[in-house]
């Protein structure tokens, strides 16, 4: 089963300490004796531990930098918000094709940022802007942060703080089941609390390091029954022998695990599996032995934002995909909203 991630190496940026949440960090893992390094910034963390990429890299992975959030100006997100909020960077799972890989470069270490109550303030003025139209906030983007809130409980606060707001709400996605403090968070109704799912196939062979299918369920179903709205992110939607039956028994599993009253109020969101040339280039020397489908032959082009194309199913695969997991969609949960197929 996999364990809440602990940091086998934490580093601290001089800055961070002027926190209250930088100090309770420093004690929390002080007491679990996680080794602590101080750094002028996090773009000095350098010489990781490791006899090659490989090791060095898994090493990354594990690292968590405490710091101070400099930019508070937020990107935006479509299409599933209005702006990335932005709490932490990196990830400790070991997607095979997750394109923070390419974002993160030769920094995959994790990142989580103290200065919080500047982050809501900077949040509540761009909510001040768009009212009294509604501002969604992803707190998702560049992280898992369900991942890392155990041990920093942002996420809670941010829940909490957008319980109380009038026009913001806030969204995320993970591939966790760590959520048992977040059950008792006052979100009133503000938070859509997202999984990402996918076929059993696709997690045993691609999503190393995450939650497996059962243990995620069991937490939506936790989730909904803490009131939380809820949505699944299923992504990427990858072809692989048996797919049709593979979504088919996850929509089946999912909707066994969920109260009815959670069915009334479900959004979906459908990402067919993307790459693009600098992506491929990275998970292959990341993950050498992996078994993902890269070729560019079997795939179609498709221009993307900033010139950089991605290679995409080809149309009648696309098509076959849409069909069936719109079929199973409209079959399991009627009432659910497509957010989008893409």
């Amino acid at each position: 089963m996999i364990k809440p991630f602990v940091p086998q190496l934490v580093y601290f940026e001089p800055a961070a300490l002027d926190y209250p949440l930088g100090q309770e960090l420093k004690e929390k893992f002080e007491k679990m004796d996680v080794e602590i390094r101080y750094t002028t910034s996090h773009n000095q963390v350098r010489n990781l531990p490791g006899e090659n990429h490989f090791q060095k890299y898994r090493v990354a992975k594990s690292t968590l930098v405490v710091g101070v959030r400099k930019t508070l100006k937020f990107d935006t997100s479509k299409p599933s918000a209005e702006y990335a909020i932005p709490f932490a960077t990196g990830c400790m799972g070991h997607c095979h094709y997750c394109y923070l890989q390419t974002t993160m470069g030769s920094k995959p270490y994790i990142r989580t940022y103290v200065n919080v109550d500047e982050i809501f303030e900077q949040a509540d003025k761009y909510i001040a802007e768009r009212a009294p139209e509604i501002t969604r906030f992803e707190a998702a983007c560049t992280s898992d942060i369900v991942g890392i809130d155990h041990l920093t409980h942002t996420l809670k606060r941010a829940i909490e703080h957008f319980g109380k707001s009038e026009h913001g709400k806030l969204r995320f996605v993970t591939k966790f089941h760590h959520v048992d403090h977040l059950l008792d968070a006052e979100h009133n109704g503000k938070t859509r609390f997202r999984f990402s799912i996918n076929a059993d196939y696709v997690i045993k062979n691609f999503e190393p390091g995450t939650s497996p299918l059962a243990k995620r369920l069991e937490a939506a179903g936790k989730v909904a029954r803490a009131g939380y709205p809820l949505g699944f992110i299923v992504a990427p939607i990858y072809i692989h022998e048996g797919w049709e039956e593979g979504y088919k028994t996850m929509f089946e599993r999912l909707e066994a695990e969920l109260p009815e009253e959670a069915k009334k109020d479900l959004t979906f969101e459908f990402i067919q599996h993307r790459f693009t040339k600098p992506a491929k280039k990275v998970i292959e020397k990341n993950y050498p032995m992996t078994k993902l489908e890269l070729d560019e032959e079997k795939r179609r082009y498709k221009w993307g934002r900033y010139g950089i194309g991605k290679y995409i199913y080809q149309k009648d695969e696309e098509e076959a995909l849409k069909d069936h997991l719109f079929a199973y969609k409209d079959k399991f949960f009627p009432n659910a909203k497509l957010e989008y197929f893409t």
